[in-house]
């Protein structure tokens, strides 16, 4: 049976279901005070959005009903991130505005149509919307699905997912979808003043109470480890690990977003991991810093991943779309 063909205005009736991946704190934005934000786009848009549970870093938002009201909710979503990104620009430095940018869940199976023959229909919608879209190389973890990243004005972004959905309703999906299901973060627990820490997002979160109490537990028995023996009561929780370093090479163009204004982020990664972290001066003609990052594993491996966390978010923006383009 043929596929049903949609114009790219979504003028068929043809009910799809679109999968978002996005952070907590968007998420936070979409549904807004007492749930008003989404509330008002349901009944605005007529779509179905579904916002999945969890106290997860990362959400995933369901969209579903006919073309032309995903259309108005995704519509609804560019404007509000355009709108967060406005305010959040008002207490900045920052002139040029960055683009607004959603990520779609796809199946595996159907990124190839969206990719085209030698990346041909990638590049048209890039050309026809002025978007930037990326299909990521990898699948998303324990799933047979792939993100696709979408950046720029909120019109660019709503035409571009109405080539998208044409292309997906075309070229449906091939065999069975393992879909993707955010994981509760498991970065490692930090221990830090007899208190648990994880990390979710960027921030570091008090651990629930057991955790704590074993790390206390911990603290009360390594005390009364037999003599000569330097292995702690309980295996793997040091108690205070020794101070090791850690050197890291950040390129020259870069090291701006690690610093912050006023070295605003760097003192935040200082003390959220409670490493001590030095930025060597520039060498001249050399076009990379040094970062020495000195604490015990624990607080050195927080320090990287809040150092590249703040990566992520910066080079995601900056990443030459095709770079990351695959079939």
């Amino acid at each position: 049976m043929e596929p049903p063909k949609v114009q790219s205005e979504g003028g068929l009736n043809v009910t799809l279901t679109i999968r978002l991946l996005m952070h907590g704190k968007e998420v936070g934005s979409i549904i807004g005070k007492k749930g008003e934000t989404v509330k008002k786009m349901r009944e605005e848009s007529g779509a179905r959005i579904n916002i999945s549970e969890g106290n997860c870093p990362e959400r995933i938002v369901t969209i579903t009903g006919p073309t032309d009201t995903i259309f108005k909710a995704f519509a609804m979503i560019a404007y509000k991130f355009e709108e967060d990104i406005i305010n959040s620009m008002s207490n900045s430095p920052a002139t040029s505005k960055p683009p607004v940018t959603l990520r779609l869940v796809v199946p595996a199976s159907q990124c190839g149509s969206l990719i085209g023959k030698g990346g041909s229909k990638i590049k048209e919608m890039r050309e026809s919307t002025g978007a930037q879209v990326q299909v990521a190389g990898d699948m998303l973890p324990n799933s047979t699905e792939r993100a696709v990243t979408i950046s720029g004005t909120p019109e660019a972004i709503i035409q571009c997912v109405k080539q998208i959905c044409v292309v997906m309703l075309e070229s449906p999906p091939k065999g069975a979808t393992i879909p993707y299901r955010p994981k509760p973060t498991s970065t490692p627990v930090i221990f830090s003043g007899g208190q648990a820490y994880t990390i979710q997002g960027q921030y570091a979160v008090p651990h629930p109470d057991q955790l704590t109490k074993l790390h206390q537990l911990v603290m009360q028995q390594t005390p009364f480890t037999p003599l000569g023996q330097t292995t702690p009561a309980f295996p793997g929780l040091e108690a205070s690990p020794p101070a090791s370093t850690h050197e890291l090479t950040i390129p020259n163009d870069l090291i701006g977003c690690i610093i912050g204004r006023q070295g605003t982020k760097i003192n935040e990664i200082r003390q959220m991991s409670g490493a001590q972290i030095k930025i060597a001066n520039a060498m001249e003609g050399s076009s990379e810093r040094q970062i020495t990052i000195t604490g015990t594993p624990a607080n050195i491996s927080l320090a990287q991943y809040l150092i590249n966390a703040r990566f992520r978010d910066v080079t995601a923006m900056w990443n030459d779309p095709a770079a990351m383009t695959t079939s």
